[in-house]
């Protein structure tokens, strides 16, 4: 069975979303503004697209899987230190320098000017509707620059298949740290020492655990049951399924053409990021 549009496209797109997490170029340019600390670069540069008026409640809803109170710590902390605009322009920056480090004589290839325009048709055509990361990266001035029209592009996906991420993990009744704990025991990683709950007092992330553990989703054991498996599939098949609209812009030769030109594209992140 062939691998749906989606999934081969995240496999593909991601690595390039995850460069202001995992580029150092991105922090240190958020960092110069003042920022106090990386957790403070990522949340003034992801949550930049919605200006300085949205209170760090809103934010928590729609970033999602946050602990209670860790977006407060931050928001709106950040804009009395940077500007929403300075923190944009920041990330982009920082974010184009990574890429050209990671992608050497790559990044001027005629092959990531092409990537970047067919993925940036795909990534500005689909509705906005129950999307509001998306929406809000869709308001912003596209750039002009090859690398960067490529950064933009991956990001408007990674956010456009975020949105339909929350969606699936709420039809599923998942909350935002249940989420967590449900990706890390489905990859057999217990809860207390994956990367984004670990932090988390004993007492609770154990509250979320038996949580899950009370609906079935984890057994007596600590791993996830059936259900909780069956659970993350339909999770995952969901947020596929919501996440192709995209590539429905493309022809068919389009989208070959944007495959062939991402898979070394791709492969020169993945070389690098822990991913």
């Amino acid at each position: 069975m062939s691998q749906p549009v989606a999934r081969r496209m995240y496999d593909l797109v991601e690595p390039l979303g995850l460069v202001p997490y995992f580029a150092d170029e991105s922090d240190e340019a958020l960092m110069a503004l003042g920022l106090r600390n990386s957790w403070d670069a990522y949340f003034a540069g992801r949550a930049a697209p919605f200006g300085r008026s949205v209170p760090a409640d809103v934010v928590h809803a729609i970033f999602y899987n946050f602990a209670p109170g860790e977006v407060a710590r931050h928001i709106p902390r950040v804009w009395d230190l940077t500007t929403p605009e300075a923190a944009l322009a920041a990330r982009e920056r920082g974010c184009v320098a990574g890429m050209r480090r990671i992608l050497g004589d790559l990044a001027d290839n005629a092959s990531v000017a092409r990537a970047a325009d067919l993925l940036l048709k795909a990534a500005t055509s689909a509705p906005v509707e129950g999307r509001p990361l998306y929406a809000a990266l869709r308001a912003l001035p596209v750039p002009r620059e090859p690398v960067a029209r490529l950064w933009h592009a991956a990001t408007l996906l990674r956010e456009h298949r975020g949105d339909g991420h929350t969606v699936a993990l709420m039809a599923e009744g998942i909350g935002g740290t249940e989420a967590h704990v449900l990706h890390a025991l489905s990859v057999d990683l217990p809860a207390e020492k994956f990367g984004r709950v670990w932090h988390l007092p004993a007492a609770q992330l154990n509250a979320v655990i038996d949580g899950m553990r009370a609906r079935g989703l984890v057994g007596t054991d600590g791993w996830l049951t059936a259900e909780g498996r069956a659970a993350k599939a339909r999770v995952e098949a969901m947020t596929d399924r919501l996440a192709e609209v995209p590539y429905h812009a493309l022809t068919a030769a389009e989208f070959d053409r944007l495959v062939t030109d991402l898979i070394p594209i791709s492969a020169a992140f993945r070389a690098v990021f822990p991913i």
